[in-house]
């Protein structure tokens, strides 16, 4: 974790297509994950599921708000598919559209193309470029991270036409660490302790991701 969802030739037509982003709203693709701005509530609170188990705190220290404490809660948000897909009816307060605010973070949720799963979300911080990321307990250890974080470079640099992108994680955190690297991270200056969200203060080790020229998507 670090800081701040049978292979289908298509993905089905109620999901976000790649390459048909809006104003506020972005859809990116790799080889194995889809990635698009949560259209309703069901999407937001999947992917705060992936992400409450106490393994994935460990790292994150969300705020409590943050956090689907139930573990069975947390597994029923998981069993879901996207609104759309698996034909069942989604309850009227997780059907509820979800619009993202202009000058909020931007987050992502990710589902597996496979099967369309919840698999874990992605947060930009447009103003301080910061990105921070997290996968599903059932899709950790499949170097899935890679493909976070490579998606989290792209949607920094193609996206919110930023040059640089910034990620920090805990220095005994060498899963994130070494998906980091993969992904073409490399290692950066930054403030050697860290204050996770729940107060925690931790020993911190910061990434950076650059490029020449950055683009938006619109």
């Amino acid at each position: 974790m670090v800081w701040s969802l049978n292979r289908r030739r298509r993905t089905t037509p109620e999901l976000p297509a790649p390459g048909r982003c809006t104003p506020n709203r972005h859809v990116l693709t790799t080889e194995r994950l889809l990635l698009f701005t949560p259209r309703n509530r069901l999407d937001v609170a999947a992917a705060l599921a992936a992400c409450a188990d106490p393994e994935a705190q460990r790292w994150l220290g969300s705020q409590a708000d943050r956090v689907v404490p139930d573990p069975g809660i947390r597994r029923a948000l998981l069993r879901w598919r996207p609104a759309g897909d698996d034909g069942r009816r989604v309850p009227r307060k997780l059907a509820e559209p979800f619009t993202p605010g202009a000058d909020e973070a931007l987050i992502l949720v990710c589902v597996r193309r496979s099967d369309l799963s919840y698999a874990g979300a992605l947060e930009l911080e447009n103003r301080s470029g910061e990105m921070g990321g997290w996968l599903a307990p059932d899709c950790r250890g499949q170097g899935l991270g890679v493909e976070l974080f490579r998606a989290g470079a792209a949607l920094a640099h193609t996206h919110a036409g930023l040059t640089t992108v910034r990620a920090g994680a805990e220095r005994g955190n060498t899963a994130s660490r070494r998906a980091l690297a993969r992904a073409g991270f490399v290692l950066d200056e930054g403030p050697p302790r860290h204050t996770l969200p729940d107060g925690r203060v931790v020993d911190a080790v910061w990434h950076r991701h650059d490029i020449a020229t950055a683009s938006r998507c619109h």
